[in-house]
């Protein structure tokens, strides 16, 4: 019997066998792992996407109207702030260079308004965001370093807010002649537009740049806009579920 197992084990097949069983066995475990890559993306970043707030808001832009004391061009705001908080549990030093917001689409539930996207205004002391053309951007990269500014699009090396708007303009339109005091807040609620035409969802990409010269990428999906904007002057949304937000490294 021992005989009879040497004679086959020293058979070329045999060895073939075993290394085609090894080579299937290796497959399997890397197939399984880029799987878990896949769904579940990098489980140890340095930093992370901790919160995301949407605040969404509307407002009243005056026009020229020749019989109409009031008129208003309405644009529906959402201004989105992004957290990005260091792991302390990450075994090693690292700081961040830069963090680009890129590749932003919307696809809205009607063809209503115009989406689009803002950069804070470095210029206003009073408003983070304004709708004015020099601040429409396709892409915003913040620059990181040892001081945070997000209006000049600094923010701190170890973690910060970023942030930008997204913004239906001139949604709708608002005229009258009767009302002695116009409240801005209420202004899409005066109109015909339902809230199903305002709604539509924003993706956009977030790039995390380190200066080790790592970095990591991801998709970002949210609903606008957050809440009820026709029956609340102001309505706001806080996500820290990022279950479908899987980042993944594109630079290592």
């Amino acid at each position: 019997m021992i005989e009879k197992i040497r004679n086959i084990v020293d058979k070329k097949a045999f060895h073939v066998i075993v290394m085609i069983v090894i080579l299937i066995t290796l497959l399997f475990i890397l197939g399984i792992t880029i799987l878990d890559y896949n769904e579940n993306g990098e489980t140890d970043m340095p930093f992370n996407l901790s919160k995301i707030s949407i605040i969404s808001t509307s407002e009243g832009i005056d026009k020229q109207s020749k019989d109409k004391k009031w008129a208003f061009d309405i644009n529906q705001n959402n201004d989105i702030y992004l957290y990005i908080e260091k792991n302390e549990n990450h075994d090693k030093v690292e700081t961040i260079k830069s963090i680009l917001l890129d590749n932003f689409n919307v696809e809205k539930h009607s063809d209503k308004g115009e989406i689009k996207i803002y950069k804070p205004d470095a210029a206003s002391e009073q408003q983070i965001f304004t709708n004015k053309e020099e601040n429409v951007e396709n892409s915003i990269e913040f620059t990181a370093g040892e001081e945070s500014n997000f209006k000049n699009l600094k923010i701190l090396n170890q973690g910060d807010i970023i942030a930008f708007r997204c913004s239906n303009v001139n949604v709708a339109t608002y005229e009258s002649d009767t009302e002695k005091e116009i409240n801005h807040g209420e202004l899409l609620k005066k109109t015909d537009i339902t809230l199903e035409e305002l709604k539509g969802t924003l993706t956009f990409d977030i790039t995390i740049n380190l200066d080790s010269g790592k970095s990591f990428k991801s998709n970002v999906k949210l609903d606008l806009p957050a809440g009820d904007i026709l029956e609340n002057a102001s309505t706001n949304k806080e996500i820290t579920d990022f279950s479908d937000i899987v980042f993944k490294r594109v630079k290592n």
